[in-house]
């Protein structure tokens, strides 16, 4: 705020300066007068007609007035003060919800699962905690985001797929696991901050979305864990949501 009030205050000088300087030029003005009253005193030996001419002296001051549009000039140089003034502050902006994007394929280590929706979060963690073991034990490291794809649902639960990319293929899998390919092709992305529970709310933000914008989704959506579900408290969980277009 101090930065903003020095720089009004530098733009109201050149302001005063056009103010006080026509009232100068106004006062100095008066200065000729007297020279031109000096020249009646040879008037009285001369005709009346060198009279006439003491009113062509006193309209004198008319050109003396034309300093006055040269002042008024001046200000042109105090208009870049304010310009400065108006530089925008940065902002931070909002998650993206709705983004176009496309989802490239990544080779992923994938284990089948069920679950129930009032034990959801859990189970999925369980999933993630089996193919970390697995991975951790042959010391094969993640190449992304851990992923978790929904195959179908109902109102009681849902199956699905935990994914976790590696640049690698894991061995000793179990018969549950397998080896492929993350989903691919053209998503909307949202962005869910906050815990598991709380995701219906998104989830109707998003079907709201896609009802106003006439757009059909496919049966199955993605869910990719920027924070890792095993070490992040659940209220504080950053979530990419896809929902891939038909």
């Amino acid at each position: 705020m101090n930065r903003f009030c020095r720089l009004a205050l530098v733009a109201l000088i050149p302001a005063a300066a056009m103010s006080f300087g026509p009232s100068v030029a106004l006062a100095q003005t008066p200065s000729p007068a007297p020279a031109a009253s000096a020249s009646p005193a040879p008037a009285p030996s001369a005709s009346p007609s060198p009279a006439t001419s003491a009113p062509a002296a006193s309209a004198s001051p008319a050109p003396a007035a034309s300093p006055s549009p040269a002042a008024s000039a001046s200000p042109s140089p105090a208009t870049p003060p304010p310009a400065a003034a108006a530089t925008p502050a940065p902002v931070q902006t909002a998650d993206p919800f709705g983004l176009e994007t496309t989802l490239e394929p990544k080779k992923v280590v994938m284990v089948k699962g069920t679950a129930n929706w009032d034990s959801a979060f859990d189970t999925l963690v369980d999933a993630f905690k089996t193919l970390n073991a697995l991975l951790d034990k042959q010391g094969i490291k993640h190449a992304g985001n851990s992923m978790i794809v929904y195959t179908s649902t109902d109102d009681t639960g849902f199956t699905f797929l935990a994914e976790i990319p590696v640049e690698q293929d894991p061995k000793n899998l179990t018969k549950d696991m397998s080896i492929g390919k993350s989903p691919e092709g053209k998503a909307l992305k949202f962005v869910h901050r906050g815990s598991y529970d709380n995701m219906d709310n998104t989830y109707e933000a998003i079907t709201n979305h896609l009802d106003d914008k006439k757009l059909e989704a496919k049966d199955t959506f993605i869910e990719e864990y920027l924070t890792d579900p095993l070490k992040t408290a659940e209220d504080k969980l950053v979530i990419n949501v896809f929902v891939p277009l038909k």
